[in-house]
């Protein structure tokens, strides 16, 4: 694995620069993406070299455009001579949720709109039958998938990883964590040796277990490191309100009802949680959504598309189903708890401040969360300052 690139030292990349094809470049222009990511920046040049992968980065540096304008390149320079079999697939990205797979699949086609590139989704709690069925119609140029549906259809034949060009393995500490690993590495298995294809494997820490899993299944990889506290002190102004636990409903109403801010994200830690603060926010005359793991697959894709649309601007989640959201022009997230993992934090605060945008991030600290803000201060790499709240 070659060094890490220092990313902080990038400079400004346009895409333009990058000599895409042009339906990329045309996407990308009407996304409004003129500027790569210092990981888009350090990533693309090596990718679309067809050098291999491996990037620590954070949800919301712009890995997933990183990937996917690399697959998207290679295809559109190098067409198929001739068609591949019904469920065949040319690019492959694994994913650790639905909810990652499904948007990765929406960059996807956003990035793919002028071209006839097919994006195929496989993830559990959705339309089994027709997913089947538009395996069975023909091959597949981008497929995304999560680990359990795609050993799914791979049992039945109606996947075929053979032909696959370029691997993603994207979070892959989650992987590891909710204990998929054993299904990765039979999809892998299935798929050209890793001499005969690209893989690009993403994750946003690299513990020893996450390393040795690199070097397995990628070779002499260019290795990316974008630093958490890059990501949360750039583009995010963080502000840490120190008030009582019994106070911070009535903070975050009388906020809410003086700044109007245009798309809010409340973190709460349980989401036991999140069902009462929502029901004390509607009570109240808010109009509020809520996202929590215990909520049905379909409400909450439903809750996620109002929230990007503008149609929902206030919504309570936990972390789990938070890791859902990937809506561009958040404008505030408040940790009305702060999470008992600091690495939570930076995942949360990435909500906002995205492609150069600024936003704010709140943090309510009262007697409960102090015991977790020295974890915090450690990984942002400087203490932090506590005031009353400002509203």
């Amino acid at each position: 694995m070659t060094e890490p690139v220092a990313t902080d030292e990038a400079s400004v990349v346009r895409f333009e620069e990058l000599a895409l094809p042009q339906p990329i470049v045309a996407a990308t222009n009407g996304l409004g993406f003129e500027r790569c990511t210092p990981i888009q920046a350090e990533v693309l040049p090596y990718s679309l070299a067809d050098y291999d992968i491996t990037g620590q980065a954070q949800t919301g540096t712009g890995k997933t455009a990183a990937f996917l304008i690399t697959i998207l390149a290679r295809q559109l320079e190098f067409p198929l001579r001739r068609p591949l079999p019904a469920g065949a697939a040319r690019a492959l990205v694994l994913a650790p949720t639905r909810e990652l797979a499904m948007q990765i699949e929406t960059d996807a086609n956003d990035l793919s709109r002028h071209t006839d590139t097919r994006v195929v989704c496989l993830v559990g709690g959705i339309d089994y039958d027709k997913q089947r069925q538009l395996l069975r119609e023909r091959s597949v140029d981008i497929l995304v998938a999560t680990p359990g549906r795609l050993l799914d259809f791979c049992g039945q034949n109606l996947v075929h990883l053979r032909t696959t060009e370029v691997l993603v393995i994207d979070e892959a500490d989650r992987m590891l964590d909710m204990g998929f690993i054993p299904d990765v590495r039979r999809i892998v298995y299935q798929t050209p040796r890793k001499r005969e294809r690209q893989t690009m494997f993403f994750s946003a820490t690299f513990t020893e277990d996450v390393r040795r899993l690199a070097q397995q299944w990628t070779l002499d990889p260019l290795h990316v490191a974008i630093k958490p506290d890059s990501v949360a002190v750039d583009t995010v102004d963080q502000r840490f309100w120190t008030l009582p636990r019994n106070r911070k409903r009535t903070t975050l109403l009388a906020f809410m009802r003086r700044h109007d801010p245009d798309h809010t994200l409340v973190f709460v830690n349980r989401r036991d949680q999140a069902h009462r603060l929502t029901e004390y926010l509607r009570d109240k005359g808010l109009h509020c959504e809520e996202l929590a793991g215990d909520i049905p697959q379909r409400k909450r894709l439903a809750t996620m598309q109002r929230f990007k649309d503008g149609e929902t601007n206030l919504v309570v989640a936990t972390d789990v189903a938070g890791r859902g959201i990937h809506v561009e022009g958040i404008s505030h997230v408040i940790n009305y708890n702060l999470p008992e993992d600091a690495e939570d934090y930076v995942h949360r605060i990435g909500r906002t401040g995205r492609a150069g945008a600024t936003g704010i991030a709140i943090s309510f600290v009262s007697e409960d969360d102090a015991f977790d803000l020295p974890a915090i201060e450690a990984l942002l790499g400087h203490p932090i300052n506590t005031t009353p709240p400002e509203i």
